[in-house]
């Protein structure tokens, strides 16, 4: 069956360390180029609430595929556009690769791995897309190459599905994490203050501390790549995860700075008797069964 093939072939790339010294040259020469934070920002997609990369590749996927569409249902007619879609697709490529390095720079050990095979992937279909439009411009099909560089983005397309729906990359580390939804006690009131701490309730880690006298409770696990926001520095009305630098407001639980997307989940608070209670109202099927996620794994 192609299913257990596919599935021991992706766990060989995970266990693959021989990657390893070429993805910390890789990682080195992506942390001078995108070193600038408002760069990785932009690139994060943070302003989309959702990751960037996989957006982006829409237009240069898109563009490709249907010019290999043309050459095989289209007539003579069909070559230019087809060209034009080629080059277009292309050009679109890198930014496209720009925003996937960026979020790549965040995995660690297995991830990483198969993100650089992912990488390679796609760059290689795009080497034969690359020969395929030169081929057009000299006035040949290109057929071929535009066929060859198809299969191979494919190959790139599993692996970057692989990365999100199996892997969790990109994935809002709090999705599966449901806090109390009745008035849950959390400590004494009178513990909070200005630095953030935090309080464990029910299994789940909340981040706990005082914004302008008022007390305010986020999640800790930090929507990214799961880092504690209260071992990271308070910075104003913001929290700044230890990890990858992420910065949230206290007050709302919103994204300030990628590279984060998706904001902190914020608790209802409320005062009783000395002591503070906490609750968190929403509609979400797939937190009614939650696993355990106390800890985050060190990223």
């Amino acid at each position: 069956m192609a299913g257990p093939r596919t599935e021991r072939l992706v766990e060989a790339v995970e266990g693959a360390r021989v990657i390893d010294p070429l993805a910390e040259r890789l990682a080195g020469f992506w942390s001078r180029t995108l070193s600038s934070e408002r760069l990785r920002d932009l690139l994060s997609g943070r302003q989309l609430g959702h990751p960037l990369h996989p957006a982006a590749v829409l237009v240069p996927a898109g563009t490709l595929l249907s010019a290999t569409a043309l050459d095989l249902v289209g007539g003579p007619d069909a070559r230019r556009g087809a060209r034009r879609l080629v080059g277009l697709g292309l050009l679109a490529a890198g930014p496209a690769a720009l925003a996937g390095w960026s979020d790549w720079l965040d995995t660690q050990e297995a991830e990483r791995r198969v993100g650089v095979v992912h990488a390679a992937s796609n760059a290689v279909g795009l080497s034969a897309y690359a020969l395929s439009w030169w081929q057009r411009r000299q006035g040949r099909s290109g057929r071929l190459a535009g066929l060859a560089g198809a299969g191979v983005l494919g190959v790139g397309g599993w692996l970057g599905g692989h990365l999100a729906y199996a892997q969790g990359v990109g994935v809002d580390t709090t999705a599966f994490q449901a806090g109390p939804t009745e008035w849950t006690d959390a400590g004494s009131a009178a513990d909070v203050t200005d630095v953030p701490r935090r309080v464990d309730v029910g299994g789940v880690p909340l981040l706990v501390t005082r914004l302008e006298g008022r007390i305010v409770v986020l999640a800790d696990r930090c929507t990214h790549r799961g880092g504690s926001l209260s071992e990271g520095k308070r910075d104003g009305d913001c929290v700044v995860c230890p990890w990858h630098g992420s910065r949230f407001a206290l007050g709302t639980g919103a994204v300030r700075r990628g590279p984060a997307t998706r904001p902190q989940p914020r608790y209802e608070v409320r005062a009783r008797d000395g002591r503070l209670q906490v609750r968190r109202r929403e509609e979400r099927a797939l937190r009614v069964n939650p696993v355990d996620v106390s800890t985050p794994a060190q990223a």
